[in-house]
């Protein structure tokens, strides 16, 4: 829902700045996408083994963990959607800071199996799920015919944090112990993200007396090039029964379920191929920087491109990605591979950020996209369980990832076949 403004809203300093609030917005959203950090597999990824080696547990117990606590955390994100759209950005993004600080707080006690279940749980629907949730919401709300560009430029949060969270938990692990760089990690959630939200963020531009992308007239519905469908505004309960909406979908459940499991695996992936744990570490962080390339290229071509296009040549990124990474064994071709996936990650998750409010509007998308999340969500638990178990009994992934190429095949099909929704108005008394 889009809230009115307020007398004294329309008369604020953020009237008298000399730019769009929405830029300001823009970046406290990107703040809320880099500190969800401790929530993303690549950050959970460099504690796998440290916390294996001291607790004496299985791989594929520790995957099957993961996998269930993220299926769960799953069922709890378009709750978050939904009160998203009740009570806005700004309440939203102190109340899950806040909740999301003290969840990375209580990883570091974790001595059995059913706490690291729930630990997961709560650090996947706060920060995986709910964070993400946010952050491309505001940036939904707040631009509409910069959405493209706007998103493009938020999205450089989540490389940036890709490329700093892993060689931080590393060194972090490596100085004080797993359990205190969970311990620092929270304690870095809180301070970065409460003060954020509160002085920072605001619910939308109408809310302050202003419209999308700071125009003094609206431009909703006022481009309406292919594959856009900005001039409509669909209910949670309208986009269910469009067949584009479980066709996106299902063709965003690749990228999660691929990536997350090559990134939940990465240390042990690479020293499988003969690589070593810091170097790994190195990679992983490498594929960040080139993720801002693929950033800025679904952005800007999402708003000139009919965005089903740039999804399915996303997904054939994604199956480069998996054919490269079978014959890894030098460190240039590790570097290469992580390249590729950066590239990748960075033009389908900017083009996904952008297709939904693109394809059913502002004012439920918080609703519309917590179903959209929970779908990822859950995608990027089933993942990591079958690379485990597959590893555990044959001591190589290629068998693992070789079981996968089949997906982004069909991901890639199922994107073109995801048009614009149309809604069929009918005339009042008939």
């Amino acid at each position: 829902m889009i809230a009115p403004a307020s007398p004294a809203a329309t008369d604020s300093w953020m009237h008298r700045l000399p730019f769009f609030y929405g830029w300001v917005v823009l970046a406290a959203g990107g703040m809320g996408m880099f500190f969800s950090g401790p929530g993303q597999t690549y950050v959970v990824s460099i504690f796998v083994d440290p916390m294996l080696n001291d607790l004496g547990w299985s791989r594929t117990l520790y995957a099957g963990l993961y996998t269930g606590g993220t299926i769960t955390a799953a069922t709890l994100v378009p709750v978050v959607g939904k009160m998203l759209d009740r009570y806005g950005g700004r309440v939203m993004l102190v109340a899950v800071s806040l909740i999301f600080g003290v969840a990375i707080q209580l990883m570091r006690f974790v001595d059995e199996p059913l706490q690291l279940f729930f630990g997961f749980l709560a650090i996947r629907a706060l920060g995986q799920g709910s964070l993400g949730l946010i952050s491309t919401t505001l940036a939904a709300m707040w631009f509409v015919r910069m959405r493209g560009r706007a998103m493009a430029f938020m999205a450089l949060a989540s490389p940036a944090s890709q490329a700093a969270f892993p060689m931080l938990t590393f060194f972090l692990i490596a100085a004080v112990g797993w359990r205190s760089a969970w311990g620092v990690l929270g304690l870095i959630v809180w301070i970065a993200l409460v003060p954020t939200g509160v002085f920072l963020v605001r619910r939308s531009p109408e809310a302050i007396g202003m419209l999308p992308d700071g125009d003094r007239r609206t431009a909703e519905g006022a481009s309406d090039r292919p594959g856009d469908s900005r001039s409509q505004d669909w209910t949670l309960g309208e986009a269910v029964r469009t067949r584009s909406f479980w066709l996106l979908l299902i063709a965003g459940s690749s990228l999660s379920m691929i990536s997350t499991a090559l990134a939940f695996h990465h240390i042990s992936l690479m020293v499988s191929k003969g690589l070593g744990a810091g170097m790994a570490a190195g990679v992983l962080s490498f594929t960040a920087p080139i993720a801002l390339v693929g950033t800025f290229l679904g952005g800007f071509l999402a708003d000139k491109l009919p965005n089903r296009f740039l999804l399915a040549a996303g997904q054939v990124g994604l199956l480069m990605t998996m054919l490269w990474v079978l014959n890894v064994s030098e460190a240039w071709e590790a570097f290469a591979y992580g390249g590729i996936m950066g590239l990748t990650q960075g033009t389908i998750m900017t083009v996904t950020n952008v297709i939904w409010p693109n394809y059913f509007g502002r004012a439920h998308i918080g609703s519309i996209r917590g179903v959209a999340s929970s779908a990822m969500v859950a995608s990027s638990a089933l993942g990591p369980l079958p690379f485990g178990f597959i590893f555990d009994r044959t001591g190589d992934y290629n068998v693992a990832i070789l079981a996968f190429l089949g997906l982004p095949i069909a991901c890639a099909a199922l994107s073109l076949l995801a048009r614009p929704p149309v809604k069929r108005l009918v005339a009042a008394g008939r």
